[in-house]
């Protein structure tokens, strides 16, 4: 299921209708737009799709055969306009958007960070953090881009073309609007703004154009222009929901660089209200975890997971906030189910890999040993194998790890944690020498791992080199200062975000 510019539509609403008069089936599209019916009955069947702000699609009759497996594309072009401006966001009378249960929190405002939220020891903070951090970038996605466009030779040319173009036809509305959406797609958004607004000079009114201008904006780093841009948008009426909430979602990009975490989570919100897309949601999720919002984080990737039970990083995104909740676990059996979806993809295997200060479960150790089986010269795979291996007993399990670890750093040599973990383990055999040897790699590898000088410190002092113990315990005494101010900076520069919780519907509560 794609739009008229070959984008995939997700949550549209898919019926099969038999002709023989059985029951009507009805399908949702998934985040990259497919949809599915099993085990149908030999017969003719008509498809019918349909989605707010687009015109209905239906396809059909067709005949399905005994075992036969049917592929149908189907296109959903713009609503036909009935001469009647829709409503605009927000006004009365407006049809109530399909989102899941109406959130049963309100986000009121923000504060500075002086308790920045968290479970647990101030490790698990650091994790806390980081899993935050990292479960954000997932959501970080290149420019929309047509999918019909041509091939980038092609797109070349054409650029090539539009560009002589431009400048013997600069009064040219059209031929400056396609160059720099051309440029747009191709990630080229600082070149593409003097003709896009050149287009908008030369025609204001024309929204495709509008669009692209705030988006290029955004896309060269001029927040406050795609801000200013953004909102001349919302004030027409005349847009579809799904137009409605692309630029909600545009002005929320701008709010969050622009420093204004509050504005921003609002208009992710309404983004997803306006149109639940997998890219939608899992955005308001993400700006909801990044502040420390972690209830309300929780309600919203539940319900995310259950509109889009095929997006991993949904089901990540729902373990990282639990994790930050204190509910290990939870936390740990979802990103095992998140690893089964995509076995391939490395992130939940990452995200799960650091979840293990608080204790390894056996579907930790399973699917990281997927992972290195999957993708064995992946360094921080063999890395987070190794580590939930040297927290057994067995003595194959520990050699095993000593195994993993090894190559990690035969992957990358720079890898300073897994030289730390490999002194560990040498330590906990008695090794002393090399527990030495992988201690000082690792503070080579990585200068600032506090630990590494602690480790090196105590080895030390057992190997009866006491000068060598007390410089690196002072070493240690340094960084950890040093990352602990350095922590405690990048906390106060996040704003906490302070919200109030009502009621809480059952749907909203995980499982």
């Amino acid at each position: 299921m794609r739009d008229s510019r070959g984008r995939a539509i997700a949550s549209a609403t898919v019926y099969l209708k038999p002709d023989s008069g059985r029951k009507t089936l009805t399908s949702r599209t998934d985040e990259e737009g497919a949809f599915r019916f099993l085990e149908l009955a030999v017969g003719a069947y008509t498809l019918h799709a349909e989605m707010a702000g687009y015109a209905a699609a239906a396809f059909g009759s067709c005949v399905i055969g005994q075992k036969e497996v049917r592929k149908i594309d189907l296109t959903l072009g713009p609503a036909i306009d009935s001469g009647a401006p829709s409503a605009s966001p927000g006004a009365s009378g407006a049809e109530k958007p399909q989102f899941f249960d109406e959130p049963q929190f309100t986000v009121a405002g923000v504060t500075e960070a002086m308790n920045p939220g968290g479970h647990g020891s101030d490790a698990i903070l650091r994790t806390t953090e980081a899993l935050a951090k990292e479960t954000a970038s997932l959501g970080v996605t290149a420019p929309t881009k047509d999918s019909t466009r041509s091939p980038i030779g092609s797109a070349s040319s054409s650029e090539v073309s539009l560009r002589k173009a431009a400048e013997s036809e600069r009064e040219n509305f059209d031929v400056n609007r396609r160059l720099g959406k051309l440029l747009v797609d191709e990630g080229k958004s600082g070149d593409a703004l003097p003709f896009l607004e050149r287009a908008s000079q030369l025609n204001p009114a024309d929204y495709e154009n509008a669009y692209e201008l705030a988006l290029a904006y955004a896309n060269a780093g001029q927040y406050d222009r795609a801000r200013t841009e953004a909102r001349a948008l919302l004030t027409q009426s005349s847009r579809s929901v799904q137009g409605q909430a692309e630029v909600h979602h545009l002005l929320a990009d701008a709010e969050e660089k622009i420093g204004n975490p509050l504005e921003a989570v609002r208009e992710y919100q309404r983004a997803a209200e306006l149109n639940p897309s997998e890219p939608n949601v899992f955005d308001w999720g993400t700006e909801l975890l990044i502040h420390r919002a972690f209830e309300p984080t929780i309600e919203v990737f539940t319900n995310g997971n259950r509109l889009f039970p095929r997006s991993a990083r949904m089901l990540a995104g729902l373990g990282v906030a639990l994790y930050a909740r204190g509910s290990y676990d939870q936390a740990v059996q979802h990103l095992c189910e998140a690893s089964d979806l995509n076995p391939d993809d490395p992130n939940p295997y990452l995200l799960l890999g650091k979840m293990q200060g608080v204790g390894t479960k056996q579907c930790m150790v399973e699917k990281l040993r997927r992972f290195v089986m999957l993708q064995p010269e992946n360094a921080q795979g063999n890395y987070y194998y190794g580590l939930s291996l040297s927290k057994s007993d067995d003595a194959n399990n520990l050699a095993q790890a000593e195994s993993s670890l090894e190559k990690a750093v035969s992957i990358d040599p720079k890898l300073g944690v897994a030289y730390l973990q490999l002194g560990i383990l040498y330590s906990q055999l008695g090794d002393g020498s090399k527990a030495i040897t992988a201690y000082q790699k690792a503070a080579e590898a990585s200068p600032g791992l506090e630990e590494a000088h602690y480790r090196l410190a105590q080895a030390y002092n057992r190997a009866g080199q006491k000068s060598k113990a007390q410089a690196e315990l002072q070493i240690y005494q340094q960084a950890s200062t040093k990352t602990s101010e350095e922590a405690e900076r990048k906390r106060r520069e996040i704003q906490q975000f302070v919200y109030t919780l009502r009621e809480p519907a059952s749907a909203a509560q995980p499982q």
